[in-house]
């Protein structure tokens, strides 16, 4: 599933590790699935993580903040990207890198490439200008997602062979990713996510472990 995907910002998160028991990896792998569930039952990713973030108490205030990158100059727009959007080589399209943040956690990195002449010039000076997250600028064209790829980068189960097994379960940065189109109320393809989630999302099994 994860052939073709589009490179997306390294994540930069600390590992977290648990205790290798089977019980252990039975509750992470039942985590796993469950924020899969999570983002493939909403449109907005920032949505999608504020309710991991509430349900899962990984905050106080369970808001997402993104946090923008500095891209490099020039910043080329992949061909593949253009293509999805159906724009043409020299229509303008701007790139957004964020870190989606939740409290003290990053919970995912996301690239972002989207068609400012399909947003409102206020949505175009919040996105340049602040970090608002993208979801909540653009939830006034009632956008739509469609997944054009959905992996899973790391599964805790079943874990090692019998005898090659660590006493401690230590996750890779990068567990789950997915990349889609956003389109608007009329349809138009507006913008392209490719969004990286974290081994962060995961930090409330450490808690009562």
């Amino acid at each position: 599933m994860a052939a073709g995907l589009l490179a997306a910002c390294p994540v930069q998160a600390a590992s977290l590790s648990w205790p290798d028991t089977p019980g252990m990896r039975a509750r992470l792998m039942m985590s796993v699935q469950e924020l899969e569930i999570t983002l493939l039952t909403h449109s907005s990713a920032t949505l999608a993580l504020e309710d991991w973030c509430a349900s899962h108490h990984l905050a106080t205030r369970p808001v997402v903040v993104a946090q923008k990158a500095a891209l490099p100059q020039p910043d080329l727009v992949p061909a593949r990207v253009r293509a999805d959007l159906g724009v043409s080589a020299t229509q303008p399209v701007q790139h957004r890198q964020v870190r989606l943040t939740c409290g003290s956690y990053v919970l995912s990195v996301a690239d972002n490439w989207y068609v400012p002449a399909l947003l409102t010039p206020q949505m175009n000076a919040t996105l340049e200008g602040t970090d608002t997250s993208f979801g909540h600028v653009v939830a006034p064209l009632h956008f739509t997602r469609e997944r054009l790829e959905f992996a899973r980068l790391w599964s805790p189960w079943p874990g090692p062979a019998a005898g090659q097994g660590r006493a401690m379960i230590v996750t890779p940065a990068e567990i789950v990713r997915q990349r889609a189109v956003l389109r608007d109320g009329q349809g138009r393809a507006f913008s392209e996510v490719v969004e990286t989630y974290t081994d962060q999302t995961l930090a409330f099994t450490d808690e009562d472990r």
